[in-house]
């Protein structure tokens, strides 16, 4: 089903030359430093237990594109947080999603699926209403065996690291399950704080003041809020923790006093806070963190330019992350400045930029990555995370930022099977674009060799400290 030189050029020389390159990193061991997989898969390892569940309730890319044609998300099985009913059937889910898997042609999705049921199920059958049966049956009795068990695909997938995204107020019991099973398999968390520092998150005082009790600090004040943050960055150090991760609105940053700065995290908890006050919050947060990192060393990540929840319907009923995040224009030059003007050039610091506004890469992304030491490019990311959009990426950042400050590829992904479907397509896309610079005499072919195992490979364990 799969076709071998999928991604690769079309003609003679550059498809050789793909080719060549690409035999070289297919099979290297995958880090996966940024994703959404749940921790306690592998603590617990127990069986998945249905296709449905496996691959279409917990992946908003595909349940996205089918609500996009009618499909109630009720019907796929995507859990409601409002008490309403909602479809438990993996087979009818199943049946559903067959029904509908033409709406997936020409979207990266449709690669990532296609390749799971082969390469990991040894299905090579197109799934569609005919075939939905017979495939939901094969995938079952694969998910009954041993050799389908988490723990199990992730030995078998080549996946040397893979980080999981926590809130600070979890407490990481599945972390701490996996390190003391005394399996080798490297499952490490990564410091999500948004809901302790956005103040328009559901919740926020509340959150803030458990922040306050899980640490023993005093989060009514400033210089408690950020001693609890201290706390909590090293105890998911102890569990592992190499990175933070934020995904605010915007790119802004601050970098107020001491007092203006509490006077507007007075505000924050307290309310009622405008929202250009709510992200000028957001934006002294980051510089904080970045502040923070200087001491404990983690890796800072920063996703911004998604309007989350666009639907406040789905949000009440569905709650967070189901679809309905859509990108904006987002501006980094002056958004990043006090940050970068405090610590940008402090070589304890790592900083990786994301971004869903594609005109800024190589107008503002590329130029400041090419120029701050601590910065680095994080590759297409979300809608971007497809064939053209890396190869879009590659060409807008290199000529100015280079290869060697982007940090690889991270597949960012909640739908576990897909991880070596997402970097084998990263890594065809990188060596089709190496393929091109040497048939056009601008990279010698050893040199495009060494390049490829560092995108598909050394570029994210450095950056990532893994």
């Amino acid at each position: 089903m799969l076709d071998v030189d999928r991604l690769l050029p079309l003609d003679g020389r550059p498809r050789e030359i793909a080719r060549e390159l690409y035999s070289g990193v297919k099979d290297l061991p995958i880090i996966s430093p940024h994703g959404h997989t749940d921790p306690r898969w592998f603590a617990e390892n127990k069986p998945f237990p249905d296709p449905a569940q496996l691959f279409v309730t917990p992946d908003h890319y595909v349940f996205r594109m089918l609500h996009s044609q009618g499909v109630p998300l009720e019907s796929l099985g995507v859990p409601r947080i409002d008490g309403g009913e909602t479809e438990t059937d993996g087979r009818k889910i199943w049946h559903l999603f067959a029904e509908n898997y033409h709406l997936l042609r020409g979207t990266p999705s449709r690669l990532w699926l296609d390749h799971a049921f082969q390469d990991v199920f040894g299905w090579t059958k197109r799934l569609c209403a005919e075939t939905a049966d017979e495939a939901y049956d094969h995938i079952s009795d694969c998910l009954a065996q041993e050799s389908f068990l988490p723990r199990a695909l992730f030995e078998r997938f080549g996946i040397e690291a893979l980080s999981t995204t926590e809130s600070p107020l979890e407490d990481l019991r599945w972390h701490k399950q996996i390190q003391d099973s005394g399996w080798t398999g490297k499952v490490i968390t990564a410091y999500r704080p948004d809901p302790v520092v956005d103040p328009d998150y559901e919740n926020f005082a509340n959150n803030v003041a458990l922040l306050g009790v899980i640490t023993g600090e005093d989060t009514s004040s400033w210089t408690g809020y950020l001693n609890a943050h201290r706390k909590r960055r090293l105890f998911f150090k102890e569990h592992g923790a190499t990175s933070t991760d934020h995904g605010h609105p915007t790119a802004r940053t601050m970098n107020l006093s001491k007092a203006a700065a509490s006077t507007l995290f007075k505000k924050a908890i307290s309310g009622p806070i405008l929202p250009p006050e709510a992200d000028a919050f957001r934006g002294q947060m980051l510089t904080e963190m970045a502040k923070m990192s200087l001491d404990d060393g983690l890796v800072m990540q920063i996703h911004p330019g998604s309007r989350r929840n666009h639907s406040t319907g789905v949000l009440k009923r569905f709650g967070r992350d189901k679809g309905f995040d859509i990108p904006t224009r987002t501006d980094y030059v002056d958004a990043l400045s006090p940050l970068l003007q405090t610590v940008g050039n402090d070589p304890r610091l790592t900083l990786i930029l994301f971004t869903l506004d594609e005109t800024t890469v190589s107008r503002e992304l590329a130029p400041l990555a090419g120029a701050y030491s601590s910065l680095r490019l994080g590759p297409a990311w979300w809608f971007f995370d497809s064939p053209e959009g890396m190869r879009r990426f590659r060409e807008a950042a290199t000529e100015t930022a280079g290869f060697y400050n982007t940090v690889g590829f991270n597949d960012d992904t909640r739908a576990f099977c897909s991880i070596p479907a997402r970097h084998d397509v990263a890594r065809r896309v990188d060596c089709a674009y190496l393929a091109t610079l040497v048939a056009t005499g601008r990279l010698a072919a050893d040199e495009a060799s060494e390049v490829a195992y560092d995108l598909a490979y050394r570029l994210a364990k450095e950056a990532y400290k893994l």
